[in-house]
């Protein structure tokens, strides 16, 4: 995704507080009770950061009520913004991304 798409989902009300709930699946009812988000709102808001490969569907689960939900989990780990010289860059790092960069850190430290 453009760099300068990333900064417009991620400054849409609600999209970075989605994001920060989501390190572990969530229904879009849990994220609307935790977050306080309209669930219509919240619902929009997924959309936008699935559309933006920031929040991806990760199945369905049973609910405490016994019903069906769809879940959700973020794709990325950490975003970073530097502005540098009247520029901009956005550097985005998946989970797979960050993941094997620790396992590479760890690996490198247990290696003699």
């Amino acid at each position: 995704m453009y760099s300068g798409d990333v900064l417009l989902v991620l400054g849409n009300e609600y999209n970075a507080e989605i994001l920060g709930a989501t390190d572990e699946p969530r229904s879009a009812q849990a994220l609307s009770d935790e977050l306080d988000i309209p669930i219509a709102t919240c619902y929009r808001r997924i959309e936008e950061l699935e559309e933006a490969d920031l929040l991806e569907h990760q199945g369905r689960v049973l609910s405490e009520e016994r019903r069906r939900v769809s879940v959700y989990r973020r794709t990325v780990d950490r975003i970073v913004v530097n502005f540098d010289d009247g520029n901009y860059t956005v550097n985005v790092a998946g989970r797979a991304d960050v993941k094997n960069k620790l396992d590479e850190v760890w690996r490198s430290l247990s290696t003699p």
